[in-house]
């Protein structure tokens, strides 16, 4: 896997796969690459599919310290640059999403469009708490744990219903494979975005073709507050995908998919 060096030892795990238009997926606080093996193969079809880990995510490298969320913003310019791409679609989810639209204030003319699924522009009372209650349990060091304390906000109660073998084996991996070092990223990532908030008036000066999508048994990012972007964002549209929540990319993979390439074509 390349990486790229943004500074200060720091490195960047990078993934590209597919020729065509550049679409840049960035993704959730829990996530890295490998969360989109899944759409690689059709995405890659149509587009090049560049995907990237945050510092203390997979494999970039880890922080020795505490952050503000910003920081990522520069990685996403460099890995750009790096690959010589004047301008991109950018796809971010939740975390991810918070990224791409701090990466909008900045850098919005290295844009064709912008993506935020599962996306908002502040951090409201509630997630503030559900965020703290993720630093509880990933204080406790125990994949297991954290997953049977973390997820059941993130997934619908029909996707429960109906993928419960899945989620015990994604579960079994979270025992397997989280480390220490993991939970000591996941907290940093976390904590990072305690003072992120971009204002409605910041909001109206993004010019770029954007797409919300919004998942309708969402608990974490809840169409109402998804709507104060689509209330201020001049050249924006919102799609809600229907019985999914928080995981929607996931929950209706297929329908995902399709949302992000349609809206990519249509700005190519």
């Amino acid at each position: 896997m390349p990486q790229l060096e943004v500074g200060e030892g720091i490195k960047i795990n990078y993934e590209v796969y597919g020729q065509g238009e550049p679409v840049l997926f960035l993704g959730g606080i829990m996530m890295n690459t490998v969360s989109w093996a899944a759409f690689v193969p059709t995405l890659s079809r149509k587009f090049k599919l560049i995907l990237m880990d945050f510092r203390d995510q997979g494999q970039s490298s880890k922080m020795a310290g505490p952050y503000k969320i910003d920081i990522h913003v520069g990685d996403v310019l460099k890995l750009l640059d790096a690959l010589a791409i004047q301008k991109v679609h950018l796809m971010g989810v939740s975390y991810g999403g918070d990224v791409a639209l701090l990466f909008s204030l900045k850098h919005q003319d290295r844009l064709k469009s912008l993506m935020l699924p599962n996306t908002t522009s502040f951090i409201p009372n509630h997630l503030k708490v559900i965020g703290k209650s993720w630093e509880i349990a990933a204080e406790l060091n125990d994949g297991e744990k954290f997953f049977q304390l973390s997820t059941p906000i993130i997934y619908s109660g029909a996707f429960y219903d109906k993928y419960m073998d899945f989620l015990l084996q994604r579960q079994a991996m979270f025992k397997a494979l989280l480390t220490k070092e993991w939970f000591e990223g996941f907290l940093r990532l976390s904590q990072s975005i305690q003072e992120y908030n971009v204002s409605p008036e910041q909001l109206k000066t993004i010019k770029a073709p954007t797409l919300l999508i919004g998942a309708d048994k969402d608990l974490i990012t809840p169409i109402e507050l998804q709507r104060i972007l689509l209330n201020n964002m001049p050249n924006c549209e919102f799609v809600i995908i229907p019985d999914a929540g928080h995981g929607a990319f996931l929950e209706k993979m297929n329908e995902f998919m399709t949302i992000i390439m349609g809206f990519a074509l249509k700005h190519s």
